[in-house]
């Protein structure tokens, strides 16, 4: 994700944070200044589930808001 400033991907990355707890499936991700990567993978299922497609649409409903 590529954000206008630090502050608004900060924040995007605490917004996921608060969801991504109550859904207990944390992501791996990466910041630096307004860029934000994220990997998605389920360790229990060694590879990638549902729970990582449900986070990715959290994700991209967060993102959007933020660059609206």
């Amino acid at each position: 994700f590529v954000f206008p400033d630090f502050v608004t991907a900060f924040g995007f990355m605490t917004e996921v944070a608060i969801k991504a707890e109550s859904q207990n499936h944390h992501p791996e991700w990466f910041n630096v200044y307004k860029n934000v990567v994220v990997d998605l993978t389920t360790h229990e299922a060694d590879g990638i589930s549902g729970r990582d497609f449900k986070l990715a649409e959290v994700m991209d409903e967060i993102a959007s808001s933020r660059l609206a």
